[in-house]
């Protein structure tokens, strides 16, 4: 399990095909502190395995269904990626709820900078989430802890549209300050979440006799 909130930014240095999937290198430096070859690290919030461990960087696999339901299958040498080690038992936390399993993308449709020196950033996903991502609930969105600010309600299409509110102090510490409009990220719905419209839905099938 994780929380969300990244503790550093590292450098993919090499891709390799491995079958049907991927192996990842990434440079790191906190990461590796006490990182074993099996320990679970998360990467743009994809729970991935740790394979090797080199001197400054480690090496993780990602089989065909992770590369396309993620991001993860889009990484070039050079990309920088969020990173945050499994939740220790007598760790802070700080986020919410982050299992590491992605459940679709989002993408950046429009970035306006407020008044108060954030960044407010809209974004489109999957109409399939609608219900499950709530206006002031958390999301994880390449693997940052983050809350909804609003939920813009726009006619027609097949999408869900939401904002979140980005402080410099998350724009600093974390690959988004390098987005863009049009970019993909991993998203993550609040397991509290899903699990309650989940427990909704199938209340609502039960009284109508489906």
């Amino acid at each position: 399990m994780f929380t969300g909130i990244v503790e550093e930014v590292g450098e993919v240095s090499s891709l390799e095909t491995s079958g049907d999937g991927r192996r990842i290198e990434i440079f790191a430096e906190k990461i590796l502190d006490d990182a074993e070859l099996g320990s679970s690290i998360a990467i743009n919030g994809c729970c991935l395995t740790v394979v090797e461990i080199h001197k400054n960087s480690f090496v993780v696999e990602t089989v065909p269904e992770t590369l396309s339901r993620t991001s993860l299958g889009a990484l070039k040498k050079g990309d920088l990626v969020n990173m945050e080690r499994a939740l220790s038992a007598n760790g802070r936390f700080g986020g919410h709820i982050v299992q590491g399993h992605v459940d679709g993308l989002a993408k950046i449709v429009n970035v306006a900078r407020e008044s108060d020196g954030s960044w407010l950033v809209s974004f489109s996903c999957s109409k399939g989430f609608l219900g499950q991502i709530v206006e002031k609930g958390s999301i994880t969105l390449n693997g940052i802890s983050l809350t909804v600010a609003s939920l813009p309600k726009l006619a027609g299409g097949d999408e869900v549209h939401f904002d979140v509110a980005l402080i410099p102090h998350t724009l600093d510490v974390t690959t988004f300050k390098d987005m863009k409009v049009g970019d993909q990220v991993n998203l993550e719905i609040d397991v509290l979440a899903r699990y309650m419209e989940g427990l909704l839905s199938s209340r609502s099938d039960l009284l109508s006799g489906k």
